[in-house]
């Protein structure tokens, strides 16, 4: 036997489907589903695909207009850049060697775009040159804004130090990539490095040579892939690299 006001409840449910129905008005909204939504806020997967557009939107802001297509795609690259996003802690360094043209900048870019793209807690970083970053720790008018900006690369979530060994080497030189690389291997962050010279070359100028012994000690901990990179200067045939 039906329960008095379970039944009344029904009775009045279907009254009112009828006058609904007699409006020409739904009773169910056509757009709700028992599927989550692509706009639910309360779906795992709309969180992620949320951080990815933050976290590309960052990339994007930190890449110049020539890298905005850049897409990993070396198998070593994109291992690491899976690393990165699973444990950003144990990511440690990616190093790219190779000749001028061959592509290592693309990969670098690449590789922080794949980051990005996988939806990170949180994604900052900074993209620099080391000959524009050496300029920019020089000592200054202003009274400790090299510091600052030292501070800054040293602290970034990631970083990518664009042709190192480029420029030339001094004591002051080979004392700032001390500070810069021993701060980063203190605290475990990702760090991505390009260079025109070899990790080793026993028969000529390798970037241990530049950067110092103590620099390449760490250096040799905190690199996790070691990429070298061979092939033709890319940009003589009009692409980018």
């Amino acid at each position: 036997m039906a329960h008095p006001q379970r039944a009344g409840s029904a009775a009045s449910l279907r009254a009112m489907e009828r006058i609904l129905a007699a409006r020409g008005l739904p009773v169910v909204p056509e757009d709700i589903t028992d599927d989550p939504s692509d706009t639910n806020p309360g779906d795992r997967q709309w969180h992620i695909r949320a951080r990815a557009d933050y976290a590309l939107s960052r990339w994007s802001a930190a890449t110049p207009p020539r890298y905005r297509d850049a897409e990993a795609t070396l198998p070593e690259v994109m291992a690491w850049a899976d690393r990165a996003l699973a444990d950003n802690a144990a990511a440690g360094a990616l190093l790219l060697t190779g000749q001028t043209g061959t592509g290592k900048t693309h990969e670098a870019y690449g590789a922080l775009r794949k980051v990005a793209a996988g939806g990170p807690d949180r994604f900052e970083v900074i993209t620099v040159n080391s000959a524009d970053m050496y300029g920019r720790l020089r000592p200054s008018q202003i009274m400790g804004a090299a510091e600052r900006e030292l501070r800054r690369l040293s602290e970034v979530q990631y970083l990518l130090l664009d042709d190192l060994g480029t420029a030339k080497t001094s004591e002051w030189t080979e004392e700032v990539t001390y500070r810069l690389v021993n701060a980063r291997y203190n605290r475990c962050l990702p760090t991505i490095i390009t260079s025109n010279l070899p990790a080793r070359d026993e028969h000529g100028p390798d970037l241990s040579d530049f950067v110092g012994a103590r620099v390449a000690s760490r250096l040799a901990e905190m690199v996790t892939s070691l990429v070298p990179m061979i092939g033709a200067d890319r940009r003589r045939g009009g692409r980018a690299a």
